[in-house]
């Protein structure tokens, strides 16, 4: 009985309603789309005032079908007429509601995809904005039907994981910026609970949460915020995960671009997931303030978060600065003073020298066009060339070659990870794992040879001991003579006196023998640190990884450009050496050339009648030709890489 007059008297009150402005202006609104085409079928006019006859009770909320789905029966007018869809008729996404009162179950008949892709392709050349809105819907409403909500539900056969209107509220749509989407933002986490109950719980608990409930805080971090909107993946993929990383910079800014700065933000930009995340150590749904004893990046916790990926980690790792920002310099000095050293190091080291190419540049081609430099030897027309190198450091220098520009473009690829051409490199040689596997062998093989070349240097001078001197003239050491060659070099770059003579050794040769030595110890001595971070920690803080950091990848930029500019003018572009030379590869070179270069070498062996031992026949035309392919390839490569870093240092931000 008493549900008899309820109902009575919501008709009573339905039909003061419909007399009412708001009820005519809405029926208006609504009358012209209510006969519109929404299926297959044209759907009758049912004003929108006759169902709300039903569904103004407020006390008749919600209702749970068999299956556990919920019916949303009460709709607040004033809500929906303020919504995106307020002009819209109920029978435009209820299609198949043709006659009042409807069946009961009423059958599923939302169709928001096909509704809005209808829309759009009827209204995209329309000018008017509110119609180039409907092309974003669109597009989210792709971007949904490839995530997970729309992929079957395991749990209930026939339906998908989460439809537009399970987190949409259909009658309360807000626009962009309206107060519905402010309020909404605040219920996310509530919406997304529905489902996901585990996570919302922990979620309420952390840092985000807590601004969210306690302060009201909208611009906190929602589950929407971190896992995106509609183009929602697994967590467990690799999409996801790359993508909740990115996201997390969207509100910590700085903390992403020093993620990014390190070995695991570099592989992560890479779009590879196989090093830490942000959440790997900072925790997911239950993120807590750093100085939170619950913080799973407290400091009594922290090395137990290490311990996850690095097995065994010491307390090293305590004092590595996981976000160490090198150009701050009140919380990270020590950072900030060496980054500064190595800047202008490689500042100044590259201005001279690219001084001195383009000096010598313009002497060679000055002198070139006065008829100056060396002749054909006609003296010994069957024994012209001058034996220079032994075909140990012949093979020591191709090694060294080769390793080198392996290690510059697995290591580059990390560098500037934020290239095109890194991933795509990376790709090609297998993926982060492989490509280290690739960098360490060359690193082995460059750190053999190096050190193989210093035994037999060695075992040369202990050979010659009687005779060699330290700083005489076969001898690579640094000495005062360079020092003036340095400055009569110059003042022949500028006319001002004939080229300097020199003798075995000139000091640029010296400057790039010597150059190796600095770059091998502290390449390799932080690449061994970074090699076994484990291993480290135990006798090395950790502070000690963020310098080696900075020292390995600045000393190998200086070295790889000062490879490929100058040494590669020193050796090959010169116009008198041009368009390259193979002396390194066949061991000899012609005897007019040598007389030329080391005026003074070739005095003394005439004046000691020794200059007939170190004469050579002609390399043989197998031996040249192979000669010159590799050097040829090697500097084809050589300017590739160069060309790679140079865009990765022009478009590092």
């Amino acid at each position: 009985m008493a549900r008899i007059v309820r109902d009575m008297l919501v008709l009573l009150i339905s039909g003061f309603v419909m007399l009412s402005p708001p009820a005519r202006a809405l029926d208006a609104a609504t009358a012209g789309a209510a006969g519109q085409s929404i299926g297959q079928e044209t759907v009758p006019a049912i004003a929108n005032f006759r169902c709300l006859r039903c569904h103004a009770d407020p006390e008749e909320k919600v209702r749970i079908r068999p299956d556990g789905t919920r019916i949303n029966l009460f709709i607040d007018r004033q809500q929906f007429e303020h919504s995106v869809h307020g002009k819209q008729p109920c029978t435009g996404c209820h299609t198949s509601i043709t006659k009042l009162p409807h069946q009961k179950p009423l059958p599923r008949s939302i169709g928001c995809i096909d509704c809005h892709k209808r829309n759009w392709e009827a209204q995209k050349d329309n000018p008017d904005p509110q119609y180039k809105r409907l092309g974003v819907v669109v597009q989210q409403m792709e971007s949904y039907m490839h995530s997970i909500h729309a992929e079957p539900s395991k749990k209930n056969i026939g339906k998908v994981n989460a439809t537009c209107y399970d987190c949409h509220d259909a009658h309360n749509i807000g626009a962009l910026g309206s107060e519905q989407r402010a309020a909404r933002r605040l219920k996310n986490p509530e919406v997304c609970g529905r489902c996901h109950e585990k996570e919302k719980a922990a979620y309420l608990e952390s840092v985000h949460g807590k601004a969210l409930t306690e302060k009201k805080d909208a611009r906190t971090a929602v589950c929407s915020d971190c896992h995106s909107t509609h183009d929602i993946s697994s967590a467990q993929g690799d999409p996801m995960k790359l993508a909740i990383t990115r996201n997390c910079g969207n509100c910590h800014e700085r903390a992403r671009a020093t993620y990014f700065a390190s070995y695991h933000g570099q592989v992560n930009k890479l779009g590879y997931t196989n090093t830490a995340k942000c959440y790997d150590c900072h925790g997911s749904h239950n993120i807590r303030n750093a100085d939170d004893p619950a913080s799973t990046v407290h400091i009594d916790n922290r090395l137990k978060t290490c311990n996850t990926c690095h097995k065994d980690a010491k307390e090293g790792f305590l004092s590595f600065h996981a976000h160490g920002d090198p150009d701050n310099f009140e919380k990270y000095p020590d950072m900030y003073i060496l980054a500064r050293f190595m800047k202008y190091l490689i500042y100044g080291v590259m201005l001279f020298f690219w001084a001195h190419v383009v000096f010598w540049l313009y002497r060679e081609l000055k002198d070139r066009l006065q008829g100056c430099g060396h002749t054909e030897d006609v003296e010994h027309p069957d024994t012209v060339f001058f034996h220079r190198f032994k075909p140990v450091w012949r093979w020591i220098h191709a090694l060294f070659a080769i390793s080198t520009m392996a290690l510059v473009i697995t290591g580059t690829t990390l560098l500037f990870s934020h290239t095109a051409w890194a991933r795509a490199v990376v790709t090609l040689l297998g993926g982060p794992a492989a490509e280290g596997i690739i960098h360490r062998t060359a690193a082995v093989i460059w750190v053999t040879v190096f050190l193989s070349h210093i035994g037999i240097a060695l075992y040369n001078i202990w050979h010659t001991r009687r005779t060699f001197r330290w700083f005489g003239p076969t001898s690579m050491l640094p000495n005062w003579q360079d020092l003036r060659d340095i400055v009569r070099m110059y003042k022949w770059f500028l006319g001002f006196t004939p080229r300097p003579k020199f003798d075995r050794w000139t000091y640029w040769q010296k400057f790039d023998y010597w150059a190796p030595f600095w770059g091998a110890t502290v390449i390799g001595l932080s690449g061994v640190m970074m090699f076994s971070p484990t291993l480290t920690s135990r006798f090395l803080p950790g502070w000690v990884f963020n310098l080696a950091t900075i020292i390995h990848a600045d000393e190998a930029l200086l070295a790889t450009v000062f490879l490929f500019t100058v040494h590669f003018f020193n050796v090959h572009f010169r116009p008198e050496k041009w368009p390259l030379s193979t002396t390194i590869f066949t061991g000899a070179l012609p005897l007019a050339e040598f007389k030329y270069e080391h005026t003074q070498e070739y005095d003394r062996l005439v004046a000691n009648d020794e200059l007939e031992k170190y004469l050579v026949k002609r390399p043989t035309r197998t031996l040249e030709s192979l000669s010159t392919i590799l050097s040829a390839a090697l500097i084809t490569v050589g300017f590739m890489l160069l060309t790679l870093v140079l865009i990765g240092v022009g478009t590092m931000h």
